[in-house]
């Protein structure tokens, strides 16, 4: 297990510093946060009615990578830990959070929020972090896919969560991952839809945003989980679901050549519109 952690990570910071180039259009175009101090992440503004008010909660973003959603949610008014595995990509959201502060005068914070960032395995969250102290788990598009058991990822969860604390996730679909997306013609269901102990292996030198250059660390592992794994693993880790929506659209081309761009910048299926679900939101809460 440790090889496929470490090839993955290898492969994050790799990315990491290829999506944190400040040349506009290029990885996640971050000179935009810096130039606008109440720019939200596409991520957290497709689902900021259902979020909530979060101002003066103490949240924890899981899997952070370079920290725009993050910032996002500081901008919203919580106090924000960023945790990721890449020590490349937790430089890069503390360089933008450094950078997104400049000239407030105010260091790291974002008006009422407050933002760190610390390094670790998802997994171990709940050991370099104090449990039961967060009112907010939040984790964003493309996680749970690089995690081998999602049982284990919810016992964290539960961890993290002070009673009455609340799980928010949007996540890619578990359809979404069984296409082919090599094959623009049609949909086709190739891969599993349920959690394997064996992940998938791909190779490839390109991400999902556009980079000017090509990725060197290229090797990564992949674990797909059912929509029912996930939610009976919160099930069984004492949550309470208090949300599923299923939407239509993603935040970037998950299939080429099958899909349209909103002008909300979501991709849906053109085509084949509406005939499978591409994301969903979950929210779940601990008992008091």
């Amino acid at each position: 297990m440790n090889h496929y952690l470490d090839t993955n990570r290898a492969n994050w910071n790799d990315r990491a510093s290829a999506h944190a180039t400040r040349v506009g259009g290029l990885g996640y175009d971050i000179q935009r946060y810096i130039d606008d101090p109440a720019l939200l992440s596409d991520v957290a503004r497709f689902d900021r009615e259902r979020l909530g008010d979060i101002a003066g909660l103490r949240a924890v973003h899981l899997q952070c990578h370079i920290g725009t959603d993050t910032l996002s949610l500081a901008r919203l008014g919580a106090r924000v830990t960023g945790l990721d595995f890449s020590p490349v990509a937790v430089a890069e959201a503390r360089a933008l959070v450094r950078d997104a502060s400049a000239g407030s005068g105010a260091g790291t914070d974002i008006r009422a929020g407050t933002v760190d960032f610390l390094e670790s395995d998802v997994y171990d969250a709940a050991s370099v972090l104090e449990p039961a102290s967060f009112d907010l788990v939040y984790t964003g598009i493309g996680a749970l896919c690089w995690l081998p058991r999602i049982d284990t990822w919810a016992q964290v969860v539960a961890r993290l969560l002070k009673p009455g604390g609340r799980l928010f996730i949007r996540e890619g679909h578990p359809i979404l991952w069984t296409m082919d997306e090599t094959e623009s013609d049609d949909l086709h269901l190739r891969f599993s839809y349920f959690e394997q102990a064996e992940p998938l292996e791909w190779d490839d030198d390109s991400s999902y945003v556009a980079t000017d250059r090509p990725l060197t660390a290229t090797k990564t592992y992949e674990w797909n989980h059912g929509l029912g794994e996930i939610v009976t693993a919160l099930l069984d880790a004492g949550l309470v679901l208090t949300m599923l929506v299923e939407h239509d659209s993603v935040p970037w081309e998950a299939l080429p050549g099958q899909m349209v761009q909103r002008p909300d910048g979501e991709y849906a299926l053109g085509a084949r519109a509406g005939v499978a679900p591409l994301s969903y939101t979950i929210q779940a809460v601990k008992p008091a």
